[in-house]
């Protein structure tokens, strides 16, 4: 059975343009493979830990090839288990709203939380890093409510896009695939892009599923 976790990092529950387009993905991927187990994942449920200065000195003593002790440990056990949640799925779907230019803060917590030596990735002084999370394929479905491809600077800059998958890539995820539903929605044109956006993640899940199962 394949397990398909949805990471998501929207805090608007049903006013959520991600969340809504993650639902059609969701329904297609579910058409073609009726037994695929989905997990779902709010990164704002209040399970994310902090990585603050314990988890750092746990960190930094791994690399240095230690083991971290005493309040370092616990903060070192919690990112573990919060990366063994992320692990433990086939593939992901990541919802991702378009916050100040980028990834909400949030994701970027879960970010700094899993991506640790042993974890997300490995380390070598010649070869440098090495993702440690191949062979799970990856959706995201990226929303934004002024900037588009199609408009310049005076409407923003995509810097989510570009650093989120960077990361899929860095921690060894090269299979990724990509919907986009960025309007301007003080414009009339934003029904009609929300509708095309919707079907192509519907497609997209089905057809994924289907490819899966192939």
């Amino acid at each position: 059975m394949t397990t398909l976790l949805h990471v998501s990092a929207s805090p608007r529950a049903d006013e959520s343009e991600s969340l809504a387009l993650a639902e059609r993905y969701l329904a297609g991927y579910l058409q073609s493979d009726p037994a695929a187990e989905v997990e779902h994942w709010n990164l704002w449920d209040g399970t994310l830990p902090a990585f603050g200065p314990d988890a750092v000195a746990a960190k930094m003593a791994v690399f240095g090839g230690a083991d971290p002790e005493g309040e370092a440990a616990t903060a070192w056990r919690t990112a573990r288990r919060t990366f063994e949640r992320l692990a433990a799925a086939d593939r992901y779907l990541f919802s991702v709203p378009t916050w100040n230019h980028t990834v909400p803060y949030i994701l970027k917590q879960l970010i700094d939380v899993v991506s640790q030596p042993g974890m997300v990735f490995s380390f070598d002084p010649d070869a440098g890093y090495t993702g440690l999370l191949q062979g799970r394929p990856a959706t995201v479905l990226y929303t934004g409510a002024v900037w588009g491809p199609e408009r310049d600077e005076r409407f923003g800059v995509d810097f989510a896009a570009p650093y989120f998958e960077y990361w899929l890539r860095w921690a060894g995820i090269d299979d990724i695939s990509t919907v986009s539903f960025r309007p301007n929605l003080a414009t009339a044109d934003a029904d009609t892009a929300r509708v095309a956006a919707h079907a192509e993640a519907y497609g997209l899940g089905r057809d994924l599923a289907l490819a899966a199962a192939a």
